[in-house]
């Protein structure tokens, strides 16, 4: 296995790769204190990857086994994992630790900037973030639906704020468009919650549900697409065509409903559904958008 990387941008902020594992890292607050947090979280960056593929048959396992109670595993991150995918499996859903993976390293590493002299910091793994803010500061968030046109250089479809006063620590985004596999249709799921792991799993779930049985969607057994994935034989959905309007809210609808109870359970705070061109806000968040078929503000579920 290749060492972990890190290098420093132009603009200050940080890349630090091992492997699948890809963190953007950027600090503000006082110099020395910042310096002095980026050198713990590389730190503990550079045995996090080892500390997983440790536990690896664990957290590809399915959690719904024994009511969704299954084994416990030992390293923080594996355990953080396993804590925010177990209330979905609880639910009766197939669901591994796996679904998790991202938010919680980039969870494991914002802690590492939880002292006095940082006023804002941010860890972006492969988009789910987790966010530490000092009272009187915030970020600017924006969702992008369709990543090949954002690495062309698009600008963002939608963009949200959140504060120091906010609740929310974690954002996470799923869909079929994605680095990971969706059961769902969705071009796009992003959540809001109070932490990046408990992000990263809802949206997995609300992705998945956001679906519907019409023509144009091609979909494939995991293990046919990629023979490591642990959901197995389980179709995944691979390419989308253009659908009708009426299919479009349908696979919504059915997302949306997934996103209100997740709202409603206290697991998530908001969540934002992307399919085509139309969009669903669930919770509270107000989403200001590019989108010509849309107001300036989204409504809300």
């Amino acid at each position: 296995m290749s060492a972990a990387v890190r290098r420093r941008s132009a603009s200050g902020r940080w890349h630090f790769q091992h492997g699948p594992i890809d963190c953007l890292i950027d600090a503000q607050g006082q110099a020395g204190v910042a310096a002095e947090c980026i050198e713990q979280s590389w730190s503990r960056f550079r045995d996090l990857l080892d500390e997983l593929v440790d536990e690896l048959p664990l957290l590809r396992a399915g959690l719904a086994a024994a009511g969704g109670q299954g084994a416990a595993p030992h390293g923080a991150v594996a355990r953080r994992m396993v804590a925010a995918c177990r209330p979905h499996a609880r639910d009766g859903r197939f669901i591994t630790a796996m679904a998790a993976v991202a938010g919680s390293v980039a969870e494991e590493l914002i802690a590492c900037f939880d002292r006095p002299g940082i006023d804002r910091a941010w860890i972006n793994n492969g988009g789910d973030i987790a966010l530490h803010l000092q009272p009187g500061h915030r970020v600017d968030v924006g969702t992008v639906a369709d990543l090949p046109r954002a690495y062309a250089g698009w600008a963002p479809e939608g963009r949200f704020t959140i504060d120091a006063t906010s609740p929310v620590r974690g954002i996470a985004t799923s869909g079929w468009r994605g680095r990971s596999f969706s059961l769902g249709i969705a071009d796009a799921v992003t959540v809001l919650a109070r932490t990046a792991s408990t992000a990263d799993a809802a949206a997995t779930v609300i992705a998945n549900a956001v679906d519907v049985d019409a023509a144009g969607i091609v979909r494939r057994p995991a293990n046919e697409v990629r023979d490591d994935s642990d959901l197995g034989a389980r179709v995944v959905t691979v390419a989308v065509a253009t659908l009708s309007a009426r299919d479009v809210d349908a696979a919504l609808d059915a997302g949306a409903r997934q996103a209100e109870r997740e709202v409603a359970s206290g697991r998530i705070v908001a969540a934002i559904l992307q399919l085509q061109g139309q969009v669903r806000v669930c919770g509270t968040i107000a989403v200001s958008t590019r989108l010509s078929s849309l107001p300036e503000t989204v409504p809300s579920c």
